[in-house]
């Protein structure tokens, strides 16, 4: 029964390190919504818009004090920007940052899987 107990109990600890982003879709306010569609009559033409973007978005988010917006990195992919943002609770774990994709043309913002 204890062995049963321990182990159940050591599962439940893995699964609770284990974290996930949600999709943009599940987890947009609407005050993000209003940011987005801001951004989107003007798109992101450049890093410091789509950084600008995302900071729009992260506004409406409910954990936005977690994210360090001002140590962002953003790489251009094609037709879109990668912004990678570190998050202050995941400090001293793998991957440490969340990321972000934002459409060049229309300056959507959806979240990205991090690896």
């Amino acid at each position: 029964m204890k062995r049963t107990f321990l182990v159940a109990l050591a599962g439940l600890a893995m699964l609770s390190g284990c974290q996930q982003t949600p999709s943009a879709e599940s987890t947009q306010t609407p005050s993000a919504q209003q940011a987005q569609e801001q951004t989107s009559a003007t798109g992101a033409p450049t890093a410091t818009a789509a950084r600008a973007a995302v900071g729009q978005y992260l506004q409406g988010q409910p954990n936005a004090a977690l994210y360090v917006l001002d140590s962002a990195s953003v790489v251009e992919v094609d037709d879109r920007w990668q912004v990678l943002v570190p998050r202050t609770d995941w400090a001293g774990r793998m991957p440490n940052r969340a990321a972000f994709e934002v459409d060049k043309s229309t300056g959507t913002v959806s979240t990205l899987a991090v690896k």
